[in-house]
């Protein structure tokens, strides 16, 4: 079955960097208002931004064509 793939925009990315944050924070349970640097967080959480996370995931597919 064929699938059809879109590239994904940067306005999409950025969303989901956002929003993973958004989550992070969440769980970490700090407010948008505690003057935290998201990379102070993600580093507290060992967790990698979503940019790389996809760039990864490009360059692993590219490896199988």
């Amino acid at each position: 079955m064929w699938k059809e793939c879109w590239p994904i925009k940067k306005s999409q990315i950025q969303g989901m960097g956002a929003t993973k944050i958004r989550m992070i924070r969440w769980m970490c349970d700090h407010a948008g208002l505690d003057r935290i640097r998201n990379a102070m967080i993600r580093d507290k959480v060992a967790v990698a931004p979503i940019e790389d996370k996809k760039r990864e995931a490009r360059l692993r597919w590219f490896g199988h064509i």
